[in-house]
């Protein structure tokens, strides 16, 4: 438990993932008022994220709420799934590689259900770090202080140990309410010598091996 410990967002962090404008597509499309598919569907996306809905009940809930047929609901899904997943952001992936074996990793992400399956096809962050804590899988999402807690436990840190990196500030503030440090993604040069400093000042894990 004196292991120093580096924790990671996921959207907007290992992810570069912009806004598509997918949703005003879809809503131009049906002839919807804008802000209708959040507004009827927002209790779904929240399910999802707390994974108390399955992809298939997803998929039911979109025919249903929007009225789309079933190839219409493959599009949409493919859309929202386009932007979520967005592109890597190679630099900041490549530099978290390079500290394997040199501090603990973990990812910690408000999710949506079936997010991990499609990130550990696409980019095998399941490879990158040791611990990836989903909250469509635990049930809780950040800002929610339970949700760091839940990433400690599965490190097996201390939060004082860990730096949480996340692009949504609220997120740092409660990861510092948790009792973590803190830092504010804007861009990588910045978060990555943040990293840097964390990590050459916290304890080490004696006798750690690098990550296979």
């Amino acid at each position: 438990m004196t292991a120093t410990c580096v924790i990671l967002d996921i959207g907007g962090v290992l992810e570069i993932t912009p806004d598509t404008g997918w949703v005003q597509r879809w809503e131009e499309r049906l002839e919807l008022p804008a802000g209708t598919v959040n507004e009827r569907m927002r209790d779904v996306w929240h399910a999802g994220s707390v994974g108390t809905i399955s992809e298939r009940d997803v998929h039911e809930q979109v025919a249903a709420r929007l009225g789309l047929g079933a190839h219409q609901v493959e599009g949409f899904m493919a859309d929202l799934w386009t932007e979520y997943l967005g592109t890597p952001n190679d630099e900041l992936i490549g530099y978290v590689r390079g500290l394997r074996g040199s501090c603990r990793l973990g990812i910690l992400s408000n999710s949506f259900v079936g997010a991990r399956e499609r990130e550990t096809a696409l980019y095998r962050f399941d490879e990158l770090v040791e611990q990836i804590v989903y909250s469509h899988e635990i049930g809780i999402g950040k800002p929610d202080l339970r949700a760091f807690e839940a990433a400690c436990v599965s490190l097996d840190v201390r939060p004082e140990h860990c730096l949480f990196v996340d692009d949504v500030a609220v997120n740092v503030e409660a990861a510092r309410a948790a009792g973590m440090q803190g830092h504010l993604f804007e861009d990588n040069a910045r978060t990555i010598d943040r990293i840097a400093a964390h990590v050459s000042t916290g304890p080490l894990v004696p006798g750690r091996l690098p990550l296979a």
